[in-house]
């Protein structure tokens, strides 16, 4: 023991148990930490196996490298975004370039290489001290106890994962109101944190209404509807073996309390787990488009026509409810908006995740909200509805164009006939003004096709704001314009940010007038949904947060809007006559598929109208938000100034 109290073993001790206690950095930050004693388990488990197979941390310290290089990155994450690394990071590392990296981060960029420089000469001293330090290498019988029992712990699992888990027995009702007996849930194969957190096929899962449910009905319902999401391919083979071999299912007893979320979210080891799931999440993208290729809707209009028809679908980013005038914000930043006739505001949106790449795929397909941050999709989007039912599809982007890997929104983008992007810069730096758009929406509109799909996916009010807009709508000052590489964690510039923020909504006003004024101008059958996939925090009141990806209000609150032509109210008065009777209504985006193909009067297998807005069957439903799990957004406080969305009740546990 005096051995180990040497300042060499020591310090590769101490060195551990900081890596350890990574988890619990949010603690510090008076943020929660879901799940932590399983975290700390899994963490406890697994130095075990590491310890134990390789015996001296001389041998295994290499194995730590991707652990101690990500430090830095995991802890600014957990400051600025309130989590650590996940795919969703890893993809928009691979997502974006060195460049638009290092110009978002300005001036920190040197502080975290100097921390990173740290870092590595922490992982040199650590390697010289246990090269040191041969007292920590571990051997005799309780290493092998160890390894025994580990061992026999991997069986366990390995045996309810091949051959599933018999399902706890039902607990006897004790209210007169559940003397109903449920039906029993299905075995869960002890792997399915693993099957569910890698699965490359998710189903469409509809959601009660909150009106026609009572309350005790909701709550008996929700740990039912979790299991009514799963995969189905991994629910078809879950209670399968793979061996081909019959035995008996495990006693329910034997399950294991922890999960693959459990490994991936602890430290040093959970990195691995992360960087399989990316690895998973690219390689199942990459083949999304062949999987689905035998997918179909069986869409089609209820009266097969050619009258002339235009569906636009204008995708927000970054924009924040209630920074619209037309949305009451005291500053007029949609005039030219609020001068529209058939335009319809609809003020109670909520995105479920406050991150692109998450939501757009819930806008644009049936994917559930509560599956968004789960590996893609196996369903196709509205953009093949639409081409079933005999519409031309054109996908026009202000955003980046695919690049080296499919990103989960491109991946629905080529499903349509013609696709374009425009972005030749970037999201942080320079680049062209959503006005880019106009012209190829131009051409689109002219298509000879009668019928036409249009999506314009816009670079909106993305940081850096001041770069959105041309100098004409630089309004309200002072403004970032014309300060290239502005150090935004700077509070001292919160008014320039506020300024430009606003700035770039007066610019979105005007391009989306535009997009009307080019509709009104074809005199036909036409539309225009336009919606934003998240908000922005803007360091509100004595909030220090900014952007997104902080469990915010303010990012989960969008602005959206619906407009028609009085030829599209002449044809479908009653879609018109349902859309201002619910436009008050509790919604999220994912009433915007089923909405968009009640807008083109599409009809499909399985649809669900009550989840259109458009349509007398219309049912309001539980919305769901990304925040320390899945929260009840309408059963939420708004903490302090940051309005932090907090469930009252418990959140449901998340699937990534």
């Amino acid at each position: 023991m005096r051995s180990l109290l040497r300042p060499a073993p020591l310090f590769v001790l101490a060195s551990y148990l900081l890596l350890s206690l990574v988890p619990c950095v949010p603690l510090l930050l008076g943020k929660q930490v879901p799940e932590l004693t399983h975290v700390l388990v899994v963490e406890l488990l697994a130095w075990l196996a590491v310890w134990g197979v390789l015996q001296r941390p001389a041998w295994f310290h290499w194995l730590l490298i991707p652990a101690f290089l990500a430090l830095p990155t995991e802890i600014y994450l957990f400051i600025y975004y309130g989590q650590g690394i996940s795919t969703h990071h890893l993809g928009i590392i691979a997502e974006t370039s060195p460049k638009e990296a290092m110009e978002f981060l300005g001036r920190k960029v040197w502080l975290m290489a100097a921390v990173l420089l740290g870092v590595i000469a922490w992982w040199i001293a650590v390697q010289i001290a246990a090269r040191r330090s041969p007292m920590l290498a571990w051997r005799g019988k309780s290493r092998w106890v160890a390894l025994a029992i580990l061992a026999l712990l991997a069986a366990v699992w390995a045996y309810g994962w091949e051959f599933g888990v018999r399902a706890k027995p039902p607990t006897p009702a004790v209210h007169a109101s559940a003397s109903k007996a449920a039906p029993a849930a299905p075995a869960a194969s002890a792997g399915s944190a693993i099957g569910s957190a890698l699965s490359s096929a998710l189903r469409y899962v509809g959601v009660t209404s909150a009106d026609s449910t009572s309350a005790s009905e909701e709550e008996a319902s929700e740990e039912e509807d979790a299991v009514e999401d799963k995969d189905p391919e991994h629910a078809a083979i879950a209670g399968a073996n793979r061996t081909g071999w019959h035995w008996a299912a495990l006693p329910w007893r034997l399950r294991s309390p922890l999960g693959f979320s459990d490994f991936a979210s602890s430290w040093p080891f959970g990195l691995t787990a992360r960087g399989i799931d990316f690895y998973k999440e690219r390689a199942y993208l990459a083949e999304l488009g062949q999987r689905s290729r035998s997918f179909t809707f069986n869409a089609h209009q209820p009266e097969k026509n050619d009258t002339p028809e235009i569906v636009i679908l204008v995708i927000g980013e970054s924009s924040r409810y209630d920074r619209w005038g037309i949305n009451g914000y005291s500053r007029d930043t949609s005039p030219l908006l609020k001068q529209e006739a058939n335009l319809v505001t609809l003020p109670d949106v909520i995105t479920s995740v406050s991150a692109t790449r998450l939501s757009v795929p819930v806008i644009i397909s049936r994917k559930p909200a509560m599956q968004s941050l789960k590996d893609g999709f196996y369903e196709k989007s509205f953009l093949t509805a639409y081409k079933e039912a005999g519409f031309k599809t054109f996908w026009l982007s202000n955003q980046i164009s695919f690049g080296q890997f499919d990103t989960p929104v491109s991946v629905f983008a080529k499903e349509a006939d013609v696709i374009q992007f425009m972005n030749l810069g970037g999201f942080t730096n320079n680049s062209n003004f959503d006005q880019i758009l106009l012209e190829p929406l131009q051409h689109a509109m002219a298509d000879p096709s009668p019928k036409k799909l249009i999506v314009l996916h816009t670079l909106g009010n993305h940081w850096n704001y001041s770069q959105r807009y041309p100098k004409e709508y630089d309004k309200w000052q002072p403004s970032l314009f014309g300060i290239d590489k502005p150090v935004y964690t700077d509070l001292k510039i919160k008014p320039q940010l506020n300024n430009s923020y606003d700035n770039s909504i007066l610019y979105t006003d005007w391009f989306l007038s535009q997009v009307i004024h080019q509709l009104k101008d074809a005199q036909q059958l036409t539309s225009m949904v336009y919606v934003a996939d998240h908000g922005q925090t803007l360091y509100d009141g004595s909030c220090n947060l900014a952007f997104h990806g902080h469990n915010t209000q303010f990012e989960f609150h969008v602005p959206a809007m619906v407009w028609y032509s009085d030829e599209y109210k002449d044809r479908y008065p009653e879609k018109v006559r349902q859309l201002l009777r619910h436009r008050k209504a509790r919604l999220a985006t994912e009433n915007m598929f089923h909405t968009l193909l009640d807008l083109g009067d599409i009809q499909y297998d399985d649809q669900k109208l009550e989840w259109s807005f458009l349509n007398k069957q219309f049912k309001q439903h539980k919305r769901y938000v990304d925040s320390y799990g899945w929260s009840n957004y309408d059963n939420a406080s708004f903490k302090g100034d940051c309005r932090e969305v907090i469930d009252k009740g418990k959140p449901l546990k998340q699937e990534k």
